[in-house]
């Protein structure tokens, strides 16, 4: 990919594709900006260069209506405020009136267009919708990596009608912290992966079987895989179409010679509420109907040795439902260890980014991932379709 430090950019209007997918109260307040701090290195950088600066980014899923509910405005005035600098908006972003607006900008001037969502041609990837966007530049930059795993009109179609196209900051970092994690890594390389479904991580299991030395399992995703080992699971969540893949991980695991690591006993609870009643319980001690929403103290201390000698860390996905207190004991326990490793540690975005947050250990960890869907995409061995784009 080409860097945007690679061009002369003073003067010229750059089209910034951004990812200002905030999350927002019920008042249309927005109550974490992590997603904004993380694009104000390049945005300083290109006020500096004396660009003419347009944001653009989507927020919610508005399906193709115009929804104030919806609109980007909360987000320039923050971004205004971090910036301490104005930060101009317009109600659209395409049409003559966002043309006017950008024809007025002057080197240094920053314009945020509206919820690029508002149109269906976005998610369509509808290539006159890409073309209106990409007329409205001289560079097209791409710096939101949390989308880049989707084909969609700002992501991949204005690269085929945009004049110059280069990657933003946030872009390379987060794709060269994932590749320096497991193209170069230092050894012994661990995942810890966990989350819900096995479905959801299938590929991304299958390929890291390739690279890692040590395969850490935990989360509902980890029932499917005692299930299939013969454990009785009782009422735990599990995937059954999945019980001979399972298996089959297992085995291919065991064949070439990556220790994985399953459970041995799980915090099991008579249903999913955090005041239900709830108990640590051996892999065949699961009362009838209950369920597992934790890997045990056990379990947890066994994974956190596993973590220490670490050379690189990939963590993706909590080890229990870590949004319930009561079930939250297991990850607290597998993120300090990460955070206490003098390994390389890099964290998937979504879920995983929360629940180092929740931990503590947001600035213990050497990279979090702003993007879960993108970096979950890197995992399975795929190229991001917005990063090849600008190729």
């Amino acid at each position: 990919m080409k860097s945007i430090k690679d061009l002369d950019v003073q003067n010229k209007v750059l089209f910034i594709r951004v990812d200002y997918n905030l999350p927002m109260d019920d008042k249309g307040n927005i109550t974490d900006d992590n997603r904004i701090q993380a694009t104000l290195d390049l945005i300083r950088y290109l006020v500096d260069q004396k660009a003419k600066l347009i944001l653009a980014s989507h927020l919610g899923r508005p399906d193709g209506v115009k929804d104030d509910r919806f609109s980007l405005l909360p987000a320039a005035r923050r971004l205004s405020k971090l910036l301490g600098t104005q930060v101009r908006f317009v109600g659209d972003c395409i049409g003559e009136s966002v043309k006017n607006r950008v024809a007025d900008l002057e080197p240094g001037d920053i314009l945020m267009l509206e919820n690029l969502r508002f149109y269906n041609e976005e998610k369509k990837n509808d290539p006159g919708f890409a073309k209106q966007l990409a007329d409205l530049c001289d560079v097209y930059v791409n710096n939101a990596f949390a989308v880049s795993h989707r084909d969609q009109a700002s992501v991949t179609g204005i690269t085929e009608f945009a004049k110059e196209a280069a990657a933003g900051f946030l872009l390379e970092k987060e794709v060269s912290s994932y590749y320096d994690s497991v193209e170069k890594p230092e050894r012994p390389l661990v995942a810890v992966i966990g989350g819900a479904k096995v479905s959801s991580k299938l590929a991304a299991l299958e390929n890291m079987l390739n690279f890692v030395d040590r395969l850490i399992i935990g989360g509902a995703m980890a029932n499917t895989f005692l299930k299939s080992q013969g454990v009785d699971t009782k009422g735990s969540m599990i995937e059954a179409d999945l019980l001979s893949t399972a298996s089959g991980i297992v085995k291919k695991a065991a064949d070439k010679g990556i220790e994985l690591l399953l459970p041995e006993d799980l915090v099991a609870a008579e249903k999913f509420d955090n005041e239900a009643d709830k108990k640590q319980v051996g892999l065949d001690e699961i009362p009838e109907g209950w369920m597992a929403l934790d890997i045990g103290p056990e379990t947890a201390k066994r994974y956190a040795r596993a973590i220490e000698d670490a050379g690189t860390i990939v963590w993706n996905g909590p080890m229990g439902v870590f949004e319930m207190d009561r079930f939250s004991a297991g990850t607290q326990t597998v993120a300090d260890a990460i955070a206490g490793s003098k390994g390389f540690s890099i964290v998937g975005g979504g879920d995983t980014g929360l629940a180092a947050k929740k931990c503590g250990i947001a600035d213990k960890v050497s990279y979090i991932s702003t993007g879960g869907g993108a970096f979950l995409h890197l995992m399975e061995g795929k190229q991001l379709p917005g990063g090849a784009a600008l190729e």
